[in-house]
């Protein structure tokens, strides 16, 4: 999805650099307008695929996840439960005081794959601090 968005933001801004110059609305417009929709366009793309970076990884003493831009680590013992709130774009860590942590790698239009990704941090929750 991210590709597919990234893509077509991108040729947006490109078409509508080209489309910049062509137009007679009484502005007128330089190259230098037209590269920077053009590289507008880029720093959009390149935000948009930072969405697709989202990665999560866990073992029997704890759980890294990294979504948009930050990494975080947390030991088991930390973790509450691992959910995925009805509604919900992505799973979580429940944290004490009511806190929690987004788990943007498992995301609800992943379906089956999420369902069984939570499933799994939940047996590894449950193995390393036994509830």
């Amino acid at each position: 999805m991210c590709s597919v968005l990234a893509v077509l933001l991108l040729a947006v801004f490109i078409v509508v650099a080209i489309l910049l110059r062509n137009s007679h609305t009484g502005v007128v417009f330089e190259k230098s307008d037209q590269v920077a929709m053009i590289g507008i366009g880029v720093l959009l793309a390149l935000g948009t695929m930072l969405f697709a970076n989202a990665r999560v990884r866990a073992d029997a003493t704890g759980i890294e996840v990294r979504n948009v831009i930050t990494t975080r680590r947390f030991l088991w013992s930390d973790v509450l439960s691992v959910s995925f709130p009805d509604g919900a774009s992505w799973a979580r860590l429940e944290l004490p005081e009511d806190e929690y942590f987004s788990v943007m790698a498992v995301q609800a239009v992943d379906r089956d794959r999420a369902v069984a990704a939570v499933r799994a941090l939940r047996k590894l929750h449950k193995a390393a601090t036994g509830s």
